[in-house]
């Protein structure tokens, strides 16, 4: 199914790749930023909701499915609600190389993305990203907006709540559960609960100061 994306950075150049080899069409983007450009050559660019709802209107939303371009947990999330007041179809996009067990259950919107691991039993909340090479295993659940950084682990049993978010490289040890709109530092190794909205860094992980602006 042809597909729009909200976000013309890195995430939609990512996104592309994923679907293109399955023959999915990017035929449009959409950003808030009035200065952005299309990141892609002859698919046109639209901005704010404006720009959005008028492209709606001459395009039946049966006909495409959405996703949102965006790294940022909240965000993804307040996309993805936009277009489902709309009628767009959240998709779920999961990369070629990436393994997700049978019995894994991966909500709409959600991304997989290149050689990521979804291991058995494990939950991927709505609009949850599993970044590149990063292991989610056995049980882990991922709450919605939640975000595994880059080459991250999340042994068995973790929960990441609602917009939680895991760094690059870290390591999050079995049956730990990290709060709502938590940051986890890239690298961190994270060998007890953490509460919502704090950040952790270092080896074993240590509060840093609370999250700001979640």
């Amino acid at each position: 199914m042809d597909t729009i994306l909200w976000g013309t950075g890195g995430q939609a150049v990512v996104l592309r790749e994923l679907l293109e080899p399955d023959g999915i069409r990017i035929v449009a983007v959409f950003d808030n930023d009035p200065a952005a450009l299309s990141p892609f050559e002859g698919v046109p660019l639209f901005h704010g909701l404006a720009g959005f709802e008028g492209w709606l209107r001459t395009h039946p939303s049966s006909t495409f499915q959405g996703l949102a371009a965006i790294g940022r947990g909240v965000d993804r999330v307040e996309v993805h609600e936009l277009f489902a007041s709309r009628g767009v179809l959240l998709a779920r996009a999961i990369h070629r190389t990436a393994f997700v067990a049978g019995d894994a259950v991966i909500g709409p919107g959600a991304q997989i993305l290149a050689h990521a691991s979804v291991c058995t039993r494990v939950i991927v909340g709505d609009s949850a990203l599993v970044n590149t090479a990063a292991i989610v295993d056995h049980e882990c659940v991922l709450g919605r907006g939640a975000h595994v950084g880059p080459g991250a682990v999340l042994a068995g049993g973790v929960t990441l709540e609602d917009y939680a978010f895991v760094g690059a490289g870290a390591v999050v040890l079995p049956r730990i559960r990290i709060g709502s709109n938590s940051t986890v530092g890239a690298g961190a190794i994270v060998t007890k609960d953490v509460p919502p909205g704090l950040v952790v860094v270092g080896n074993p992980a240590r509060p840093h100061r609370a999250q700001v602006g979640s």
